[in-house]
């Protein structure tokens, strides 16, 4: 028996390194075919048009992944509970059915592909920095998380809700006792001593005597200031425009001081390129993608080559949703003259490149160049009145070209 140990040994680590390299390669022709037919909507690591595929071996067994793929409507009739949350959370857009396209295996390399990738561990993310204020240099204190009421516990809250009610309270008697005792104060502030002083012209006003913003008019007419029978008096300007004016004065000082001598408030052209530089944050791709709304003024592509290679990056790349022929699965039929978004060229290359996210399509624009659109583009154009079977109906306004 001891002499029989090292051969069985030796056959074990023969046959691990024999389907080491099967599996290896299982995964390697999964990715081929994951690439051609399932990557315009899905990803392993993160959601696309579909559910992420990340460890899907591990909820699913192999047999109901493979008729999901198959035929997803027929799992949904079936009833299957978990085909129909899948379904329902997606919108309610049933998968494509490749029950004639994908066999077993080539469903079973796809998983193999995905278990993988599952496996591998997840990127590093480069930590999020707090935009800073334009001008200050990089590792300035960033920006301080926003006050959160919600946050506070329970009785915090209500502790602070019956602080400001008792202070509430008490503001309101002191206005009630000062607004009782006003007659008294009126009387006080009558008397010959006090009747000038800012708070006897306080109480009057309190007390409806406006003269001390609006001035007191004076009969006292100008010599010589009389017109056509318009006679002007010697009046002095209301009080409460040079008050007005005199708190402009301070306010202007005030700005001059903070925007342009001591430079501590920013100017509007710095708050505007501060909040473009924060939205390039936010969406770093916005800066080196393009922009859905810019002119283009391209023509359709009519060299044979072009359309060629047109035609042969949409079906490795459209046909999934579009169908082969461009007939329409889960998206519009290509081939009639009606259009979701306009059926220019220029319009067709915009919702390739940049994708419809609402309706679920997909934005090319990282995976294609620019060429390769325009080449999908003008092979859509193409197939235009081709009628293939078992076509779509259409969908959107019928194209009428601009003259």
């Amino acid at each position: 028996m001891k002499r029989l140990i090292p051969y069985f040994a030796s056959a074990l680590l023969w046959a691990g390194a024999i389907t080491q390299p099967a599996q290896a390669q299982d995964a390697v022709k999964g990715k081929a075919v994951f690439d051609a037919n399932c990557a315009a909507c899905h990803a392993v690591q993160e959601q696309v048009v579909g559910p992420a595929l990340k460890d899907v071996h591990k909820r699913r067994d192999e047999k109901w992944i493979t008729n999901f793929v198959k035929n997803s409507s027929k799992v949904i009739a079936s009833g299957d509970k978990q085909a129909v949350e899948v379904f329902e959370k997606f919108g309610k857009v049933p998968m494509t059915s490749f029950e004639g396209s994908l066999s077993d295996g080539d469903i079973k390399d796809v998983i193999a592909y995905v278990k993988e990738e599952s496996d591998k561990p997840a990127q590093a993310k480069i930590p999020e920095v707090a935009p800073t204020e334009l001008g200050k240099a990089d590792g300035a204190t960033p920006v301080t998380a926003s006050f959160s009421w919600k946050a506070i516990p329970a009785t915090t809250q209500i502790l602070v809700a019956l602080i400001g009610f008792l202070i509430v309270l008490v503001l309101v008697f002191l206005v009630v006792t000062f607004l009782q005792a006003l007659p008294l104060l009126g009387q006080l502030y009558d008397k010959p001593a006090l009747r000038n002083s800012a708070m006897a012209r306080f109480i009057a006003l309190l007390r409806g005597d406006t003269s001390t913003i609006t001035g007191t008019h004076k009969d006292i007419l100008m010599e010589d200031h009389t017109y056509d029978g318009i006679f002007e008096f010697d009046n002095d300007l209301p009080p409460w425009w040079k008050y007005t004016f005199y708190v402009t004065v301070v306010f202007g000082v005030a700005y001059l001081l903070h925007y342009h001598v001591f430079q501590s408030g920013t100017l509007q052209i710095a708050e505007y390129e501060a909040e473009i530089q924060q939205a390039a944050l936010l969406n770093p791709s916005s800066q080196s993608e393009g922009n859905v709304n810019e002119v283009t003024t391209f023509k359709p592509l009519t060299d044979a080559a072009k359309l060629e290679a047109g035609k042969a990056a949409f079906i490795q790349n459209c046909a999934a949703c579009h169908g082969a022929e461009g007939q329409g699965i889960v998206g519009p039929n290509l081939t009639d003259e009606f259009w979701l978004h306009g059926g220019d060229v220029n319009d067709v290359y915009k919702v390739v490149k940049y994708g419809v996210t609402s309706k679920g399509m997909v934005a090319w624009q990282k995976k294609l160049s620019d060429d390769q659109i325009l080449e999908v583009s003008s092979y859509i154009l193409s197939i235009q009145g081709s009628k293939p079977s078992n076509a779509k109906a259409p969908q959107g306004e019928k194209y009428v070209p601009k003259k």
